[in-house]
């Protein structure tokens, strides 16, 4: 950079992915491991959403916001597997500054709104468990249609906002962003900026954005597990469990692998990469898997829509 890392973030062209500080031999693994994980989200995430939209049976709520799920998932996904492939086998790792902007927007877009989505699925959950006599009233076109629109929006509006407050900011000391993706922390280790406001501004985005996500959800649960202890029937006890594990599952997930990058000090950033790594490709991969293997609706779906695909051929 020379003299240019004396000045602004205007006058960066490119940025360069350290990744994961691994022997040269192990790259080849490495590359295996993201490639059969990448493709495995493809595959289990491109299949829901043609079984979902195939299948007349699936056209509820629940199966709405779970097609959305897996669209998201793809997407996010996608936004930091393909270069981070390539880095493995690229010599100067290197990634343009609006390419990097690109991908940060990009992939905080869609890992916010899968937040807010979760929550709506989790209240679509507690509607059909808790008042299922009005769940086709309540849990109308429209408001499903509003649910996923208000967590795009509010995806959209976090992503902006941290977006720009990160790529304000002076890169001085070094253009190797120690990750795999272009992600706020390790932005944040290469600026020469006074960090303050950014701190203020990214724990309050947190606050906005996980504890009402978290609210609804362990609310929702809350009141979900106390109507389903009421049921008299073990099957019924066992069938709201069923449906309900599955969603459960996918948040855990998630939010685990969220709660321990940012709490993960920065002194340790080959942990954060792991963490990373469980939240842009590991979900993304098992979510299909999860609803899947424990939803006897989807199983039955697939089953028709792999006969159906036989038929043809």
């Amino acid at each position: 950079m020379g003299d240019r890392e004396t000045s602004n973030h205007s006058e960066v062209t490119d940025f360069i992915l350290v990744g994961f500080r691994v022997r040269l031999e192990l790259h080849i693994l490495l590359f295996l491991l993201f490639l059969l994980v990448y493709a495995m989200v493809l595959l289990g995430n491109i299949g829901m959403m043609a079984i979902i939209l195939t299948d007349p049976r699936l056209n509820t709520p629940m199966y709405f916001f779970l097609g959305n799920l897996s669209f998201i998932d793809l997407f996010y996904s996608s936004v930091i597997a393909p270069k981070a492939l390539i880095n493995f086998w690229s010599e100067t790792k290197s990634i343009s500054f609006a390419g990097c902007v690109s991908q940060h927007f990009l992939f905080a877009l869609f890992i916010v709104t899968e937040g807010f989505l979760l929550s709506a699925m989790a209240y679509d959950r507690f509607i059909a468990i808790c008042n299922p006599l009005l769940y086709s009233v309540q849990m109308s076109i429209r408001l499903c249609t509003q649910l996923v629109a208000g967590s795009y929006f509010c995806g959209c509006i976090t992503s902006v906002l941290q977006t720009c407050m990160t790529f304000t900011l002076s890169y001085c000391a070094s253009r190797a962003i120690d990750h795999f993706y272009c992600d706020t922390r390790p932005l944040e280790r290469i600026s020469c900026s006074d960090l303050f406001i950014n701190k203020i501004v990214s724990f309050s985005l947190a606050c906005i954005i996980i504890l009402p996500t978290m609210v609804v959800i362990i609310v929702s649960y809350m009141y979900i597990v106390s109507a389903v202890l009421k049921i008299q029937s073990t099957e019924g006890r066992k069938k709201a469990f069923s449906t309900c594990s599955s969603h459960l599952g996918v948040v855990s997930v998630l939010y685990g692998a969220v709660f321990f990058m940012y709490l993960t000090p920065n002194r340790f950033p080959e942990l954060s990469k792991v963490a990373s790594l469980c939240y842009t490709l590991v979900t993304p991969m098992l979510n299909p898997l999860i609803y899947s293997l424990r939803n006897k609706d989807v199983k039955e779906a697939l089953k028709k829509f792999l006969e159906k695909k036989n038929t043809i051929i």
